[in-house]
């Protein structure tokens, strides 16, 4: 191994060629020609030491053991990068700048933009960036600046404000109940279940529903839980849905009313963040906004 440092530029490339699969691939991600891209790869496997990254198959490039040990590590540089590009895209106590939020696929494509718009309106000089991941994206190495989450947050150093509990049920769209009749129980002849694929997290959620913990079980199988909602909607079967969302389409029914459980909502964010103002903005406007969505989600008495 060289003694200096590779240069930042170099991460990026290998990250690139990581998700894309190819030299080409990766060159029009970056916007740079493609021998850039193998001089770059040349170069990091160089200043390592000079073992291989990648290797060719049918396939396109193939990571190699090297190349996998060294992705986290470079995933991490890329985040603290575009932190340092937030941080220094606003003054501290300015309502400008870039503010980075991350939530679950349903809550981003589903409640979070009615909320986002109002706060743009309010602040049009904030621009916001939303990532959609169902993983708890980490804010200590500031992968995201505020984070809606539907679990009590673990790590230390971050300023959390719990917003309450938001409930699932089952439900059913009306074209689904009239072909195949209101169900007595999941597992009645000629009922379809939605749910999940091989996500290993989501067993616990699905037997809290009173669903068995098997995906054999399910007639459509996902892991997005978008997809799910979507054929739930399309009257596939009967899948799980907040009440919050339900309540917006008088089409969705609910059913097996005795079937629920409730996940906690919580807004975090680093406690480093409180000094910027368009951070504490967000953070406000956001458990404000939730708020009021998780009265909605509540199930009927």
């Amino acid at each position: 191994m060289t003694g200096a440092a590779p240069d930042w530029s170099l991460y990026r490339t290998f990250l690139a060629v990581m998700e894309e699969g190819s030299l080409s691939a990766a060159a029009r991600a970056l916007g740079i020609a493609q021998p850039t891209v193998g001089r770059h790869i040349e170069a990091l496997e160089l200043a390592l030491g000079g073992d291989a990254l990648f290797t060719r198959s049918p396939g396109g490039l193939m990571p190699t053991e090297a190349a996998l040990a060294l992705r986290p590590h470079a995933q991490a540089m890329a985040a603290a990068a575009e932190a340092l590009v937030r941080t220094a895209s606003g003054a501290a106590e300015a309502a400008a700048g870039t503010v980075r939020v991350t939530a679950s696929e349903i809550m981003g494509a589903e409640v979070l933009p009615p909320i986002l718009t109002d706060f743009h309106e309010a602040h049009p000089q904030v621009s916001i960036e939303l990532a959609l991941s169902n993983r708890n994206e980490d804010l200590l190495r500031r992968e995201a600046d505020i984070a809606v989450r539907m679990a009590r947050p673990t790590q230390e150093a971050l300023l959390a404000r719990r917003i309450g509990l938001v409930w699932v049920g089952l439900f059913a769209h009306r074209r689904y109940l009239q072909r195949h009749g209101e169900p007595q129980a999941m597992d009645d002849p000629g009922q379809v279940a939605v749910g999940f694929d091989r996500d290993a997290s989501i067993p616990k959620s699905v037997a809290s529903l009173g669903l068995p913990p098997a995906r054999q079980f399910f007639a459509f199988r996902s892991d997005s839980d978008l997809a799910q909602l979507s054929a739930v909607r399309a009257g596939f079967g009967i899948g799980g849905c907040m009440f919050g969302l339900a309540a917006r389409d008088p089409n969705l029914v609910h059913v097996l009313k005795g079937t629920r459980f409730s996940m906690e909502m919580w807004v975090v964010m680093h406690e480093d963040l409180k000094a910027s103002r368009r951070m504490r903005l967000m953070f406000d406007h956001l458990v404000e906004g939730l708020t009021a969505y998780a009265a909605t989600s509540q199930p009927p008495a």
